[in-house]
């Protein structure tokens, strides 16, 4: 179809430039014309028609031939164009995926490189934080050996000149230096150094190091013991050992780099505790002055307790059955076996019973007073001494309270010359506080103890006394041979009540036995009121 479209339009074209060539040459030929019209006919008019055709043809193949020569190079450069335009189409599309995936690549390099950035900063912290760490876990004795490779990783680490791939460099080089200690330290190793002995001098030697304990050997030999840190001091300090034996085994590792020797499991706390050790002489010591009079305060007491301990264990106790004989002769009225009878019964309470058998024939208060009498002085020599020991009970813990106060005031007194950093020049002051302290309690307790003891045992011998007489005293008022009755009998008259001057004497007696007491009679309101009374006047 487009073919035929563009056959027409040659032809139609043709046909035009006939025309135009017939009314040229008629307009050409006008000028010879006479005037006379040229007459054609028609069988000329087709001829020239034709031969008008047959050029026009002539030349539209011409035509065709010219443009298929032009149209062929112009497809084939159109086809090529073509080619290149979906190639670089392709390209394009391509180019724009690969900037697509650029952008994002990009976008994601950005965050990792904020991520490695953080990650870097993480690290850099955590070198820096395990140089510190390292320097802490280090044997003291250690320090001087990695005290360089320290000081470079920190100085790195702070120097803003450095780039982050030097600090690194650095930070890796410690953290080489840090491994290749922890490979040989973990079969032991031997190096030299410097330490301070305990007289402050410093001593250049060798260390034995295993785990947390190493030894120390000068190099003259003369000292040998663990290296150990010591408040105040940036250099090891060495403590020695106690026992010889100890000392040479550790001085020949530290020497040869092998053997046996003691090893401290507790990283160097047995020295420690083996020091605070001390003999009860040493504990008391530390405790000041007052100690002295603390001690001698508990050894009276305690040679009182044991004196009045054994003086009251020596004190014999009536028998029942000596005791029963005796009243019942003196029920039955028969004074010589009440004599006899009496003589049988020791101690204080034979005694008062001898005295009341020499009175049974006398009035009952005589008798009374007699053996009451026998009972005083048997209280006041068994209750002897025992206020001593009630003294020391509560004086012990204000003599320790007096210490206390005094070793606080020294303590005071070193804090405002030293300080409060050095703990040990603050020890011998808060020892005297609570030695003392300590002691005081140790005496006050027991003396308490032994006070109520042997207070309890004189009691109880004296209330036995007080039982035997009231018992006496009642028989004696029972018989009709002895007592009141009897002596009615003999004189024929009738008892009185006791007069008022009687009762006036009785009275000032009783006020004159308690000042003479004093405390020892702290059990006893008055005489009267503790003395056995029985009969008629009780």
């Amino acid at each position: 179809m487009p073919f035929k479209r563009r056959h027409r339009s040659l032809l139609g074209a043709a046909l035009a430039g006939l025309a135009l060539v017939v009314s040229s040459s008629a307009a050409t030929a006008a000028p010879q014309d006479t005037g006379r019209p040229v007459k054609m006919t028609l069988e000329q008019a087709a001829a020239q028609i034709d031969a008008d055709v047959v050029a026009a043809e002539a030349d539209l193949a011409a035509l065709r031939a010219a443009a298929s020569k032009e149209i062929l190079p112009v497809r084939a450069r159109l086809s090529e164009l073509q080619k290149e335009i979906l190639s670089l189409q392709s390209e394009l599309h391509s180019a724009t995926r690969a900037a697509n995936s650029d952008a994002l690549e990009v976008t994601n390099l950005t965050k990792d490189i904020d991520k490695y950035k953080d990650q870097t900063a993480r690290l850099s912290s955590l070198f820096n934080e395990y140089s510190r760490n390292f320097e802490a876990r280090l044997h003291i004795s250690e320090i001087q050996l990695y005290r360089d490779a320290i000081d470079r990783a920190r100085a790195a680490s702070e120097n803003p000149n450095l780039t982050q791939a030097e600090i690194f460099a650095a930070q890796a080089e410690f953290l080489n230096v840090s491994l290749e200690r922890l490979f040989e330290v973990g079969g032991g190793r031997a190096f030299d150094g410097s330490a301070v002995d305990q007289e402050g001098l410093v001593r250049e030697g060798k260390f034995a190091l295993l785990g947390p304990t190493a030894i120390f050997r000068s190099e003259d030999g003369k000292v040998v013991g663990t290296a150990e840190t010591r408040i105040g001091s940036i250099s090891p300090v060495i403590t020695r050992f106690y026992e010889e034996s100890d000392s040479m085994a550790a001085a020949e590792v530290a020497q040869l780099g092998s053997g046996g020797y003691p090893f401290d499991g507790s990283g160097g706390k047995a020295h420690k505790i083996a020091a605070t050790k001390e003999t009860l002489v040493e504990h008391i010591q530390k405790g000041g002055a007052i100690m002295y009079p603390i001690l001698i305060m508990a050894a009276l007491a305690l040679l009182v307790a044991v004196y009045k301990w054994v003086g009251l264990s020596i004190v014999r106790k009536p028998r029942k059955k000596k005791l029963r004989a005796l009243l019942e002769a003196v029920a039955e009225g028969d004074e010589e076996s009440a004599r006899r009878r009496v003589k049988e019964i020791k101690g204080p309470a034979g005694k008062m019973l001898s005295s009341g058998v020499d009175t049974m024939r006398r009035s009952r208060d005589l008798m009374e007073e007699v053996m009451y009498e026998t009972v005083l002085t048997t209280k006041t020599k068994l209750q002897a001494a025992l206020p001593f020991i009630a003294i020391c009970a509560a004086s012990a813990p204000l003599l320790g309270l007096l210490g206390t106060v005094t070793g606080i005031i020294n303590t005071f007194k070193q804090i405002t010359v030293f300080g409060s950093g050095d703990v040990k020049s603050l020890s011998g002051g808060i020892s005297e506080a609570l030695i003392t302290t300590k002691f005081g309690l140790i005496v006050a307790i027991p003396s308490l103890l032994l006070h109520a003891y042997l207070s309890r045992r004189a009691r109880g011998v004296v209330t036995q006394m007080e039982a035997s007489a009231v018992q006496f005293a009642n028989e004696v008022a029972k018989s009709d041979e002895f007592g009141e009755a009897a002596d009615t009998r003999r004189r024929g008259t009738v008892p009185t009540m006791m007069g008022p001057e009687h009762e006036l004497v009785r009275g000032q007696v009783s006020e004159i036995l308690t000042d003479l007491l004093g405390p020892l009679s702290n059990d006893v309101s008055s005489p009267a009121a503790s003395r056995p009374t029985v009969g008629p006047n009780a």
